[in-house]
């Protein structure tokens, strides 16, 4: 299961009910935090989640909107009692202004660990966790993150057997990659599993204008996060100039991907009621639905594979 939270859906400044560009990813006790606007300690907070377990910090790019909240995300993440280093990700440059930042934040319990990620992939992996990053079309340099979750394939008695893996290894293998005997023998999860059966992926782009890369990622998605920082149709032009996207082009995006679901973020704003313009894009991509700070969902594995 991957627990997805919307913490902030705003661009450029916040309002009264929408905070600035974040989300959470929860999976096995371990959070990632893609994006840190201002406001994003509080909507952490209201959303009943705690700073300590939030293992890594992806930053899309350097735009206020996207880093203002950093420096106070570490110290209460120091407050909270971490003191296991924090991986932090983000395109070229991202070293220079996280320790710029950190002018505000100088003294930390753990360390930071930083991955300057360019060109048209970039991993990281953990556990059973991919990240991959990739580049966007704005005004400065950006990224999007597609997360991929995998899955190991069923137990296949017939195939431990043929391969004369005992029973003592069995249960084992089935939730480690290799296991070896007392007697010193060494059998893989391979030779008593099935193929990999479909995993999990969610897919989170912005600011950016539209791009080929963004509906390859986003293929299949279970999730799909976009900005649509314009919803009328007449701000094309601003958005093209500005680096942005309207809600159809957005939606465009999407039927080319066809992810199971898609979440429209990252609203103007001059545009205090985003759902206003939904039917547009619902029109392009049925599936499109307009974000909101606090939604959340828990993605699970298909049942039946």
């Amino acid at each position: 299961m991957l627990e997805v939270a919307l913490l902030g859906t705003g661009g450029t400044m916040p309002l009264r009910n929408r905070r600035l560009a974040s989300v959470m990813l929860r999976r096995n006790g371990s959070c990632t935090l893609i994006d840190c606007g201002e406001g994003t300690q509080l909507s952490v907070k209201e959303c009943g989640f705690t700073f300590k377990p939030i293992d890594r910090i992806c930053i899309t790019h350097f735009h206020a909107d996207h880093v203002s909240g950093l420096p106070g995300m570490l110290l209460s993440m120091g407050n909270e009692g971490r003191t296991e280093p924090v991986t932090i990700v983000g395109p070229a440059g991202v070293g220079r202004v996280v320790n710029s930042l950190r002018v505000i934040a100088p003294e930390l319990p753990f360390d930071i660990v930083l991955e300057e990620q360019s060109g048209r992939e970039a991993v990281l992996t953990w556990g059973d966790c991919r990240l991959t990053s990739f580049p966007l079309r704005h005004t400065v340099p950006c990224r999007g993150y597609r997360l991929d979750v995998s899955r190991p394939g069923r137990f296949d008695v017939e195939k431990a057997r043929r391969n004369s893996v005992p029973l003592a290894a069995w249960s084992r293998l089935q939730k480690q990659p290799e296991v070896t005997l007392d007697d010193g023998s060494v059998y893989t999860a391979d030779m008593v599993l099935g193929p990999p059966r479909r995993g999990l992926r969610f897919v989170y782009v912005t600011d950016t204008r539209p791009a080929r890369v963004i509906s390859e990622m986003a293929a299949g998605a279970d999730l799909f996060v976009c900005e649509g920082m314009f919803g009328e149709p007449d701000k094309r032009d601003r958005a093209r100039a500005s680096g942005h996207m309207t809600f159809a082009e957005a939606a465009e995006l999407a039927r080319a991907a066809a992810p199971r679901r898609f979440w429209l973020t990252h609203f103007s704003p001059s545009m205090p009621a985003p759902t206003a313009y939904a039917a547009e894009a619902q029109a392009i991509f049925a599936e499109t639905r307009v974000g909101a700070d606090g939604d959340r969902i828990e993605i699970r594995f298909d049942e039946d594979e």
